[in-house]
Parts: C-alpha cells; structure tokens; sequence
C-alpha cells in the first residue's frame, strides 16, 4: 500500500486530494494548521515540516509521495504589503516545500514510485498586480522542482508541479474583498472582471479536477511528468 503526505488537506484542494488518493487505494496523512485532518502542524516553522514526515513515517512506515499544497493569499499594492505576510507566504509556500524535500528524501529514494507533487498555480509562469509574495514564491517553488527532478533521476523520483488558474476554493473566495479594494471595484464585479478576466475559458476549475491531476502524476502513468510544470490554467497563459 502507498502512503501520501498532502498538507492544506483540510479544505479545497487538499481535501480533494485527499479524498481521491484515499478513494484510489492510497494511505494518506493528512496534515493542516487546523480542521478536520490527521495531524495538526505550524508549516511556517521547520519543527512543523519535520513533524508532518516523521508523523507519516511513525504511522506508515515509509513514504511514497509528498504533496505540498498548503497555503494563504494576501492582496496588497507593493507598498502597503505587510512585511510579515511576505515572510509567511514565502515560508509557507516556498520554504515548507523545500522542508518536506529535505526531510522525505530518503523515503522518496527507497520507494519504487518515489513522487513530490507541489501544488503551485499559473501565477509560477505568469503574475498578477498586487499579490508580490504569491507570486514570488509560486515563480521560486518552480524552481525548487526543476532543480529537485534533476537531484532525483537517478533514483526514479519523479518532481512536478501543477499549475491550476482560479479554482472553485476558499482561498478564491476569501480574497474577493481585498481584490475589490485594490482595484477599487465593488464585490459583485470582481469574479468577472478581475478572476476570470485572464481565463480564455470563463470558468472556475474544480478541487476534484485537481486532485484527479495529482493522482495521474502519481501513478506510474505518470512517471515521466518530472521538472516541469504541470499547468491547467483554462487558456489563461495562451495569451
């Protein structure tokens, strides 16, 4: 039986990760800051990094994939960005990846289908005004795959990144209010003129879609997907 470790497992993505890796015969630990999850750990910090690998290892035994998809949005013109929303974004978003890299290494090598899926975003091949920490860090764990890929080919550990544009999920939803100030539009206005506006395709993607990305390029179908991303972003980067 493989074993998965997904963090941001509590709601939208991770949660349809987890369900759908679960649903195809995997086991999975399932890791958030708080929520309905196996384990709750502060990805912020090393200690919590190193805790969400042993915790897997100590129930499992061994561990076959790490996806890496916890995380936040602040929306602020560069000169009113909060220093310390910088810090936690990049140490979420970037740093924990590399973390959970490091601390599951051995595991990733020992395994016959060794696979690190970080879930980044278009905005690792493309940016928006007003989200400066997002981006730098989805554009840096990108990075952080191709140089991981490489690290891994001897050893058949295959690295990808999967890049989605807006997606039907809380974190979306919840930064609708500060997209409307920073484009000084009201609520209403801001799904379709500022979300949608870069999609060719006007619609929002599914978790479950997602999730059903992730458990290709978990498979063994999905072995030679490794140091390149993996984007589903509805024609957005055609442009």
């Amino acid at each position: 039986m493989s074993v998965a470790l997904v963090t941001g497992a509590a709601s939208g993505i991770g949660a349809a990760i987890v369900g759908r890796l679960r649903r195809d015969g995997w086991n999975v630990m399932s890791v958030d800051l708080r929520g309905e999850v196996d384990l709750h750990v502060d990805l912020t910090t090393r200690e919590g990094n190193a805790e969400a690998v042993a915790a897997a290892r100590e129930r499992y035994g061994l561990l076959d994939a790490v996806i890496p998809n916890a995380g936040f949005q602040h929306v602020a013109p560069v000169e009113e960005f909060p220093e310390d929303r910088w810090d936690a974004l990049i140490a979420l978003l970037l740093t924990s990846p590399f973390l959970l890299a490091r601390y599951s290494w051995p595991d990733l090598r020992a395994s016959p289908r060794g696979r690190f899926c970080v879930i980044a975003s278009v905005h690792a091949i493309v940016a928006s005004p007003y989200k400066a920490a997002y981006i730098s860090a989805k554009h840096g764990v990108l990075g952080l795959v191709k140089t991981l890929a490489l690290e891994g080919a001897a050893d058949e550990i295959s690295v990808s990144a999967v890049c989605p544009a807006y997606v039907r999920t809380p974190l979306v939803e919840n930064q609708i209010a500060d997209q409307a100030k920073a484009h000084g539009l009201p609520e209403e206005r801001v799904l379709e003129e500022v979300i949608l506006a870069p999609h060719a395709v006007k619609k929002l993607i599914e978790p479950a879609q997602v999730a059903a990305t992730v458990a290709f390029l978990l498979s063994e179908d999905g072995a030679a997907f490794t140091g390149a991303p993996v984007i589903m972003d509805q024609g957005w980067s055609a442009r």
